[in-house]
């Protein structure tokens, strides 16, 4: 359609200029032309090719547009037949009721317009100068309202097909996790559980047998120091398993960081400070997961470019700190997790950081992007 309105544009003016090159009008026939094409051409800058509510931009836009076009068909009737991209631009910007109004004033003016350029030639009266503008517009407009029907018809199946992805992902979490937290429990009772209770037996049947039986007693303590010993074991075993993939396999907390990723589009960079020390299990995997979650978080609701991942060694804490060039949040910085918090991600956060004493601040500006800093100490806190 843009493409049909330069080229009606363009050929007009050529028309006008081969048929009336030297008249007093001709000037301001070509500075009109190029002000329309140049009105035109920032439309779009101004969301005129969207279909959203009107604005008082557009709404000036699109008046100065058809004013601009009205005064050139005035002075050269040629003109009149780029009305049919108009009708469309009118269409796209306006409410329904008011752009038919619309089409529909602009179809008696090229009507008019087409009648006195016949009356000027001295061509005898033609029907189809009558009836070919509303026909055109009549069509224009169907086609354009059934392309609308078929957009929303569209937009509303996308929209039912991601929602549907979205609860079918959150019914296999949830079944992951009822899975998970079986697989758990059978593994605690089948190990530890069994564990805890030889231990009690064992203990209880010494402690009956220290003084009548010392030498029983004590074999007794030596066989639940085993057990002991073997449940510690499977505890570790657990601990292990329930680590994040990315640290399996004796991978260093840098160097999982740096693998990780924030979707298409997203270019995410990491930097390391200060000398790397030894980082306890719990704290790289909260770390890590606290990075997933940020990185998720720009990815979703940022509309970020890039993110920086920079971990920090400060001699008695280890800091990571995540940022982003997006469009930041308001309320980021509240005090109270509950405010300024969309979802769970942050809250989660903020509970992983608090559990190994360390803080969770979050720094964010509209139109600045977000900086989220988590410090979390390297020597237990009392």
């Amino acid at each position: 359609m843009h493409t049909a309105f330069f080229l009606l544009l363009g050929a007009s003016v050529a028309r006008f200029l081969l048929r009336h090159p030297a008249e007093p009008r001709t000037p301001w026939i070509i500075a009109l032309g190029i002000t329309l094409a140049l009105l035109y051409v920032i439309g779009p800058a101004l969301g005129a090719t969207t279909t959203a509510a009107p604005t008082p931009r557009r709404l000036l836009w699109l008046g100065l547009v058809v004013a601009v076009w009205v005064v050139l068909v005035v002075l050269a009737p040629s003109f009149a037949w780029c009305a049919v991209p108009l009708f469309y631009t009118a269409l796209r910007t306006l409410p329904p009721r008011a752009a038919v109004v619309l089409v529909a004033l602009l179809t008696v003016f090229v009507v008019a317009a087409q009648l006195k350029l016949s009356r000027t030639t001295g061509e005898p009266f033609d029907p189809n100068l009558l009836l070919a503008p509303p026909a055109v517009a009549a069509l224009a407009t169907a086609v354009f309202v059934h392309m609308e029907r078929q957009a929303r018809a569209q937009r509303a199946l996308i929209d039912d097909l991601i929602r549907t992805r979205r609860e079918l992902a959150a019914t296999e979490r949830r079944a992951g996790t009822l899975a998970e937290r079986q697989r758990l429990s059978m593994e605690i009772h089948d190990t530890l559980a069994q564990h805890l209770s030889s231990q009690q037996m064992l203990l209880q049947a010494a402690d009956r047998t220290w003084d009548t039986d010392p030498a029983t007693a004590r074999a007794h303590v030596r066989t639940a120091t085993d057990i002991t010993a073997r449940g510690l074991a499977e505890a570790r075993r657990l601990v292990h398993d329930l680590a994040p993939p990315e640290l399996a396999g004796g991978a260093g907390l840098s160097d999982a960081l740096r693998a990780l990723d924030a979707g298409p589009g997203i270019e995410v960079r990491f930097h390391l400070e200060g000398t790397p020390v030894p980082v306890p299990d719990r704290t790289e995997s909260a770390l890590l997961r606290i990075a997933q979650g940020a990185l998720a978080n720009v990815r979703e609701h940022a509309g970020a470019r890039t993110a920086a991942l920079t971990l920090s060694f400060l001699g008695d804490q280890v800091v990571l700190d995540i940022a982003d060039d997006g469009h930041g949040f308001p309320g980021a910085g509240a005090a109270d997790p509950a405010r300024g918090n969309r979802g769970h991600g942050l809250p989660a956060m903020r509970a992983r950081v608090r559990q190994l004493g360390g803080t969770l601040t979050i720094e964010s500006t509209a139109g600045e992007g977000t900086v989220l800093s988590a410090s979390i100490p390297l020597e237990p806190t009392p």
